[in-house]
């Protein structure tokens, strides 16, 4: 395998599944490796499923492995800053991650995503557009499948979600395509430098790019670059929008794609994504009509502006994950719709601030439904503001009340701890009310 000439002896900082994987690829290689596992906590996750081959030091740091190891690689929870590992570098030790071990081996194309919002969902639409064309495609890395486990499955294509923590320990990984989504403060406890720390990290999806693309409305992401660049943004230049006929289109290079409001998934942000994606698809050789048959079908992941339910022109969503001010903020913002907004909101709000949905919630045919142990705190945000108990009876009026072109979505901005064991079990329980009141709308009780 390139890359590992003369590596003899491996240790493996932090187990679990990226951990296991990198272990489980390492044994799969021809070299015989002397593989070992350090990991701090005292019973880490996956010990049980480590070969009696590879020997692990658990609850403590192994100093004497690290310095005497030719290759360490690290889990991307554990900071290069660590001092352990910052004595193993300065002592000559190459230190790598599972992304970086994953660049050295694949054989076949490659696209990647970055952002401090929205990766989970690129990464997965465009999974969804080469499946849609046909193609055999690996989805994972800091979603899903770990990227090491992916290749011994030998897709013809592989779509990459990744951290900045990923990306610190990555150096060689060539892209057909990389997308910087945007950026905003996220883990400063782990960059004393700040957001641009934070953001060079990001960068470094680049460094090896067949295509880099970023954000025109968002120029934070847009790399010093010498290669080909694309972009995507909210006005009419390479990946954008514009009016066709009376309708607002999705449109690559002022050729209209296909109408925004045929995509499935919900949200202002989300049309954003799509261009995202888009630009990836086609640097991938993803066919377009491929890629819009699924934009046109592909709801989302699971309690992130899902769409769950539509009969009688009535959509409902499931925004279960918006478990803060910010989350719901982005699936308010830019939102259009024909008729009302029924918004369910309330929770646990972990003593937010939530003034700052005023402004926006003046903006939209707004009915604001609040529910749960800190709904009251939304009630003077909006005039026609309705209190109740449980997200249930809430979903049962707006059911009675919606007309065909009305959304109801649940985007909470509040955790899910007064009245469910976590944001899932909240979101669950609203696909399946949704389900059910779906039939009811519009008949009153």
């Amino acid at each position: 395998m390139k890359g590992l000439e003369g590596v003899e002896k491996v240790v493996v900082i932090g187990l679990g599944m990226t951990g296991l994987s990198v272990v489980n690829h390492l044994l799969r290689l021809p070299q015989v490796l002397d593989i070992k596992v350090i990991d701090t906590r005292d019973a880490p996750p996956g010990r049980e499923q480590l070969p009696a081959s590879v020997e692990l030091c658990s609850g403590e740091w192994q100093m004497a492995w690290l310095l005497s190891a030719d290759l360490i690689v690290a889990s991307p929870g554990i900071a290069l800053a660590t001092p352990q590992l910052v004595e193993a570098a300065n002592a000559g030790v190459d230190i790598v991650g599972d992304i970086e071990l994953f660049a050295r081996a694949v054989s076949k194309p490659v696209v990647a995503i970055t952002g401090s919002n929205g990766k989970s969902t690129v990464t997965s639409l465009v999974g969804e557009m080469a499946k849609e064309a046909g193609i055999d495609v690996g989805v994972g890395g800091n979603i899903g499948f770990a990227a090491l486990d992916m290749l011994a499955q030998q897709h013809d294509l592989y779509v990459l979600e990744l951290s900045s923590f990923q990306l610190e320990t990555t150096a060689s990984l060539q892209l057909k395509a990389a997308v910087y989504l945007n950026l905003s403060e996220d883990h400063m406890d782990r960059y004393p430098g700040g957001i641009e720390q934070y953001s060079q990290a990001k960068m470094r999806i680049f460094d090896h790019a067949e295509l880099a693309v970023y954000n025109r409305d968002d120029l934070a992401t847009r790399p010093e670059f010498s290669g080909a660049m694309a972009s995507f943004g909210f006005d009419s230049a390479q990946y954008g929008l514009i009016t066709f006929g009376d309708e607002e289109w999705l449109a690559v290079d002022g050729e209209a794609v296909m109408p925004s409001n045929d995509i499935a998934l919900v949200g202002r942000h989300n049309v954003a994504n799509s261009l995202a994606a888009l630009a990836l698809a086609d640097a991938a050789g993803i066919g377009r009509e491929a890629a819009c048959r699924a934009l046109r079908r592909y709801n989302g992941l699971a309690h992130r502006c899902q769409l769950v339910a539509s009969q009688h022109g009535v959509k409902w969503v499931n925004d279960s994950k918006a478990t803060n001010l910010a989350s719901t903020l982005a699936a308010l913002n830019g939102l259009a719709l024909p008729g009302k907004l029924h918004l369910l909101v309330g929770g646990d709000g972990k003593g937010a601030d939530f003034s700052e949905l005023q402004p926006v919630l003046r903006q939209l045919d707004v009915r604001l439904y609040c529910y749960g142990r800190d709904g009251f705190l939304f009630q003077p945000l909006a005039d026609d503001a309705l209190a109740v108990e449980t997200m249930a009876e809430a979903m049962a009026i707006a059911a009675d009340d919606a007309r065909s072109g009305d959304m109801v979505l649940l985007s909470p901005a509040c955790a899910s701890f007064d009245q469910f064991p976590n944001f899932m079990a909240r979101g669950d329980a609203f696909v399946e009310l949704a389900q059910q009141l779906q039939h009811r709308v519009g008949k009153g009780s």
